[in-house]
């Protein structure tokens, strides 16, 4: 019998260190001998690779709020049904840089649509699939700022590159959305060096990891 595959999403805003918090776990789990599949949002499959093209490089004026969360949820319903639900059906780890919490603070709290709007896309695009564990890397703003200077001196994508305020409510809409589940996401404090953070990433995930080893 094939156990069943677990699914990590990490989350946060720009320059949170999500990335490479995402690389050391994927690490860690294969040192564990598990399958691991790493993955991120937009993208992951090459449809919404397609995708991923359009919303952060956008032709001409760009995507309305409406439109661009509607991309959003098609490039995450290929992703989930091509890539995501095969992986933990054959009992895969599947970490992902960004999921369906991301859209829920960027699209439905700074952009303005309201949670259930993103909610329902998600239900009807990807069947409200749900992580087993989201980790939410939580950055000061200053350190924040210093290192989204280091990562892209100044050529931000066109999300990423949007004014202060709009990332200032991406955080609180994460903050909000890890206050109303507890159980589900987990906010991970990540300041510090990679390896501080690297630690705290695994204790978050332990009682998934018992589990399964």
């Amino acid at each position: 019998m094939v156990s069943a595959g677990r699914f990590i999403a990490f989350e946060g805003g720009e320059g949170t260190g999500k990335s490479t918090q995402m690389r050391l776990l994927c690490d860690a789990l294969l040192a564990h001998g598990l399958e691991v599949i790493a993955t991120r949002e937009p993208g992951g499959t090459p449809g919404a690779e397609a995708i991923r093209g359009l919303l952060l490089a956008p032709p001409g004026q760009g995507w309305n709020a409406r439109a661009e969360a509607l991309l959003f949820a098609a490039a995450r319903s290929d992703h989930v049904e091509r890539l995501i639900r095969p992986a933990l059906a054959r009992g895969a780890w599947v970490v992902t840089d960004r999921f369906v919490d991301s859209s829920r603070a960027y699209q439905g709290g700074a952009g303005g649509l309201g949670d259930a709007a993103i909610v329902a896309l998600h239900e009807f695009g990807s069947q409200g699939l749900r992580p087993d564990l989201t980790l939410l890397i939580e950055v000061d703003p200053a350190s924040v700022s210093a290192r989204l200077a280091a990562r892209d001196g100044g050529n931000s994508d066109a999300i990423g590159g949007r004014d202060a305020a709009y990332h200032a409510q991406v955080a609180a809409g994460f903050h909000a959305l890890a206050a109303a589940d507890p159980a589900g996401i987990r906010p991970v404090g990540g300041n510090g060096t990679p390896d501080e953070v690297h630690q705290r990433v695994l204790a978050a995930i332990a009682p998934l990891l018992e589990q399964s080893v």
